[in-house]
C-alpha cells in the first residue's frame, strides 16, 4: 500500500494533504524517513512511526460495544451522535461495518468490525445467528406460547412474514427473548402483535458473545470465533 493511502485511511488527512503532512511530520519505516507520497509499504508487516511513536494498525478488528440509548447504530449522522463516536484512540481511526443495528432508543450489545464480509454474514436472516434481548413491557407478560408458535408481522419493506421466538422466559413485566433473524423492529413488533408495548429493549447476547456487566459506552476486542464457541 502507498504511504499516503495508509495514512489517509487512518484519518490523518486526505490523500491530497499527505504531501504537506509528510513534510511537516517525521514518518519513519525501517529507519527510513518517508517523504514521498508514493512510497510503497507493507501495512501488515511494516511498523510506521509518526513523530517517534508507532502507528497502530490491525486487520481485521472485531469490537463488542455496549451502546447506550441516544446513539445511532451508524457511522455518521447530522442530527444524532453515532456509536462510532464512542471509540477512542487507536480504534477511532478505522472505518467499521455495524453488525446487528439497534434503534436510537434501544441499548446493549453491538458489533463493530472492519471485516465487512463477517458483518454481512452474521446479520443475514438466513445465517440464523441467535440474538437475545431483555425487554421491559407495559404489563406483566403471560403469552410466551404465542411468540414460540409465531406471529405474523411486517418487515422493513412492509412485507408480511412469520416471526418466532426460539426461547422466551419472563418475570412480571420483564422478558428475555431469543430470535435468530433480527429484521426491522422485529422484537418490538412481535410483542405489539400480541398486545404488549415494549418500554425498553436491551440486547444482551449475539451468538455466544455476551454483554455481561460491560458498562455503557465500553467496548472490547474479540476473536470472531468467540461468536460461535
Amino acid at each position: 500500500m502507498r504511504i499516503d493511502k495508509f495514512l489517509s485511511n487512518l484519518k490523518y488527512g486526505s490523500r491530497s494533504e499527505m504531501k504537506s503532512f509528510l513534510k511537516q511530520h517525521e514518518v519513519f519505516i525501517d529507519n527510513i524517513r518517508v517523504i514521498l507520497t508514493n512510497f510503497e509499504m507493507d501495512e501488515f508487516n511494516d511498523t510506521v512511526y509518526l513523530d517517534g511513536k508507532p502507528i497502530f494498525y490491525k486487520y481485521p478488528i472485531y469490537l463488542a460495544i455496549n451502546k447506550p440509548q441516544g446513539y445511532l447504530s451508524a457511522n455518521r449522522d447530522n442530527q444524532y451522535p453515532c456509536v462510532v463516536d464512542l471509540l477512542k484512540e487507536p480504534y477511532n481511526r478505522f472505518d467499521y461495518a455495524i453488525a446487528g443495528r439497534l434503534d436510537l432508543d434501544s441499548e446493549g450489545l453491538l458489533i463493530l468490525t472492519t471485516d465487512g464480509s463477517f458483518a454481512h454474514q452474521i446479520t443475514l436472516p438466513k445465517s440464523h445467528v441467535p440474538k437475545t434481548y431483555e425487554v421491559l413491557l407495559d404489563r406483566d407478560f403471560k403469552d410466551s406460547k404465542a411468540l414460540i408458535c409465531g406471529v405474523t408481522i411486517k418487515d422493513g419493506r412492509n412485507q408480511l412474514y412469520e416471526a418466532k421466538a426460539l426461547e422466551i422466559h419472563s418475570e412480571f413485566n420483564q422478558a428475555w427473548i431469543t430470535i435468530d433473524e433480527g429484521k426491522f423492529h422485529q422484537v418490538k413488533r412481535m410483542f405489539e402483535a400480541i398486545g404488549y408495548l415494549v418500554l425498553k429493549l436491551k440486547r444482551i447476547q449475539i451468538g455466544q458473545l455476551k454483554l455481561n456487566d460491560l458498562p455503557y459506552e465500553a467496548y472490547f476486542e474479540f476473536r470472531k470465533e468467540n461468536l460461535y464457541d
